[in-house]
């Protein structure tokens, strides 16, 4: 085994740990979005090559509907900016460690998903595993989760019957866990606290799952303008 071969297996033997409780909730997830596919009509291509080049779940459960009703471009773009405006606030804070040569900045920009955002910005990796690697590993295998657990559903939805009720709560769990080990790790928790506070505040003013994106989007502006008192604080990690 070369010098190459040695960074890339260990960036990988670092990175799978770390995914395989993304693992149990995409292989779940993609496995829903299959059979949803197969019961509405479509071949197991539709959901591999779908999760394979869309990977957006939420927009793939839409795709379901658009294609068997009629296909509105305007609405679809509407909805999938909406749905997935959070994605550029990842994007920002992560444009110093995206900023790699080649396929490998183009492959993050296109994986980038809410899971692998979690793990690449608070993983503690080790001194000697390389990051851009490592970013790759991560991005990559939750891609292959969901690309699984779609075809799967695809290819045996008709067979599969199981009630899926609460599952979505894996990946709200998965996220409570998330934000206290960040919690843990802060020195202050202003920015956190910030974030907790305002929104509740959007939720109070316009309930409803609407008030996602004007609570990141004020979230955005408020540590925006508070970044350097924050930064004196400790506030950023």
């Amino acid at each position: 085994m070369n010098a190459k071969e040695k960074v890339i297996g260990k960036a990988f033997k670092t990175a799978f740990p770390m995914t395989i409780p993304i693992m149990a909730g995409f292989l779940f997830l993609g496995l829903a979005y299959g059979i949803y596919m197969n019961v509405s009509g479509f071949n197991f291509i539709y959901p591999m090559i779908m999760s394979l080049t869309i990977y957006a779940g939420s927009v793939e459960f839409l795709t379901v509907g658009w294609l068997l009703g009629g296909f509105s471009p305007f609405k679809a773009l509407a909805l999938t900016l909406m749905i997935n405006a959070r994605h550029l606030f990842y994007g920002l804070s992560m444009l110093d460690n995206y900023n790699l040569p080649g396929l490998k900045k183009i492959y993050l920009i296109f994986g980038l998903c809410d899971e692998s955002f979690s793990i690449n910005c608070t993983a503690d990796i080790p001194a000697d595993v390389d990051r851009g690697w490592f970013m790759i590993f991560v991005t990559l295998l939750n891609h292959i989760y969901w690309v699984v657990g779609a075809t799967i559903g695809g290819l045996f939805g008709s067979l599969i019957h199981f009630d899926t009720t609460g599952l979505n709560f894996v990946m709200t769990a998965l996220f409570v866990v998330i934000f206290l080990e960040q919690w843990m790790k802060e020195k202050t928790h202003y920015s956190s606290l910030l974030g907790l506070g305002l929104s509740l505040l959007c939720l109070l003013l316009i309930r409803g799952t609407n008030f996602i994106i004007p609570s990141m989007c004020t979230i955005f502006g408020a540590l925006t303008l508070l970044r350097r008192p924050l930064e004196k604080a400790g506030g950023f990690q």
